[in-house]
């Protein structure tokens, strides 16, 4: 077994994109091929087969080696509640919620977790591609580091220093790096490589000799940018920008403690379609469908609703025919009253909602994580019968009154979401629910259709993930120094 770490310079430089990217060239060389991050931050998650909770970048570089995602590819998620705290999950369950001092106080524990994960994983692949999280220099938290350094050293990995220079000073932030590390620390470094460069590449080049020579480590590439339509790790990203004027304007409400918006990766792909981040009141009256996002917080994200004035708008919009859409903590939003008798979301222990669907939502100390399928329950509508799949992520217990209908009929038996009697509001707890290609393109033809527009939607959105992650392999192939990587990893 072998393996190599990909460490940045800072958060979203493209670390994720790039060990992605690395896990199927490897992969097509006919190596079995793993990727592993001891702790990932994010909002963003995924429930795998065996209803474990983790990080939906190790998700993405799973498939991108054609392999089921593990929960020991992220051991820790932390998932942010405040400013300050984050809920802890340990190998997919929920630990508790922590402040960074009480999560650090189990360092040793932490430890151990992390290299039994990552001694599982090497038992049964032959290559391991480790990611790190946020800058490879936080020298504050050195004697603490279990993701970075103290991760490669932990596990002897070589690391590759990544360095964004579409942020600018790439030249600066990489030789800053190198040398706020220890000796030991520098030693692991054996490349690095500029990440979404724009531009004549041979204009970086003297930049670039002279750089090797200050650090005395090569620089294995320059990758170009692009736009590849694949799942972002953080929500520092590009996906929170309007992506370009169409004739469907899709509002999601852009929530302080949003989670889980790579449910709206699917809708990018479809032609003619906008997605449109709504941060302010101003921004509602031009879209044709409002969605309401997961949430880490769903009273505080209630909260800023109405102290932003958007509900407001969306009342206004319902009443002119908008359709509406909750996913899970925006589900409960959708709802006439949201309660948390103990505290376990916000000081709050309760809020009223948006009062569009006849629901009430108490959130539990118990976290529902699962996959599941079932068909819509809705006569005289084209959605009847339709099946879908999905996965869970919540902490509410959901009741349906009688001024709403049930939504969905799980195959375990259960009832998901509700509608309401006018077919215009709904909301569901499925995560993912886009990604099923006969709903999302059902949803994309009635808004065309509304607007006069025919809708040329048949995409496949697996086939469609399968082409960027081969379009994204040979992007980094054809700019990385493949041969020199593989010498490094010793295969």
């Amino acid at each position: 077994m072998t393996n190599i770490m990909f460490q940045g310079t800072a958060s979203s430089v493209g670390k994720s994109l790039l060990a992605a990217a690395v896990c199927r060239i490897l992969k097509n060389e006919g190596y079995n091929v793993a990727p592993f991050k001891s702790q990932n931050m994010s909002l963003n998650s995924f429930v795998t087969k065996n209803g474990l909770e983790m990080g939906r970048a190790q998700v993405v570089q799973a498939e991108a080696a054609k392999i089921e995602p593990l929960v020991e590819m992220n051991p820790i998620l932390l998932k942010p509640t405040s400013d300050v705290g984050s809920q802890v999950i340990l190998n997919g369950k929920v630990y508790k919620n922590n402040t960074a001092k009480e999560y650090y106080k189990k360092k040793d524990d932490l430890k151990n977790l992390v290299k039994e994960a990552y001694e599982k994983l090497a038992k049964d692949y032959e290559v391991i591609v480790l990611e790190g999280a946020g800058s490879c220099a936080e020298i504050n938290l050195r004697d603490k580091d279990l993701v970075n350094m103290g991760m490669a050293k932990m596990v002897d990995s070589p690391v590759i220093l990544v360095g964004d220079i579409d942020r600018g000073g790439v030249f600066a932030s990489i030789y800053g790096s190198v040398m706020l590390l220890s000796e030991d620390e520098r030693k692991r470094i054996k490349g690095f490589i500029i990440n979404k460069f724009r531009g004549d590449v041979n204009l970086l080049k003297p930049g670039i000799k002279m750089l090797e020579e200050k650090i005395n480590i090569p620089c294995l590439g320059v990758i170009p940018y692009s736009d590849i339509n694949i799942d972002d790790e953080d929500s520092v990203t590009d996906r929170f920008k309007t992506n370009g004027n169409s004739y469907v304007t899709i509002g999601v409400i852009k929530l302080p403690y949003i989670s889980n918006f790579t449910d709206f990766t699917p809708l990018v792909i479809e032609k003619d379609v906008t997605i449109k981040y709504i941060t302010n009141k101003d921004e509602v009256s031009d879209v044709d469908l409002i969605i309401i996002p997961g949430s880490k917080n769903t009273i505080k994200d209630m909260k800023f609703i109405k102290d932003s004035g958007i509900d407001k708008e969306i009342y206004k919009k319902h009443k002119e025919g908008t359709k509406i859409i909750g996913i899970c903590g925006g589900y409960q939003m959708l709802g006439k009253k949201i309660y948390d008798p103990r505290n376990i979301e916000s000081s709050l222990d309760k809020i009223a909602g948006l009062s569009l669907l006849d629901t009430t939502t108490t959130i539990m100390d118990v976290k529902e994580t699962k996959q599941v399928s079932g068909r819509f329950l809705l006569s005289n509508n084209k959605l009847n019968e339709m099946s879908v799949k999905g996965y869970e992520i919540h902490m509410g217990e959901t009741k349906i009154g009688s001024e709403s209908k049930p939504l969905i009929q799980l195959d375990n038996g259960n009832i998901d979401g509700a509608i309401n009697m006018d077919g215009d509001v709904f909301g569901t707890y499925l995560h993912g629910i886009f990604e099923n290609d006969d709903f999302r393109q059902s949803i994309i033809k009635n808004l065309k259709t509304k607007k006069g527009l025919s809708n040329e939607s048949n995409l496949s959105y697996k086939e469609l993930k399968e082409k960027e992650y081969e379009n994204l392999a040979k992007i980094v192939k054809d700019n990385l120094d493949i041969k020199k990587l593989k010498l490094i990893m010793g295969i």
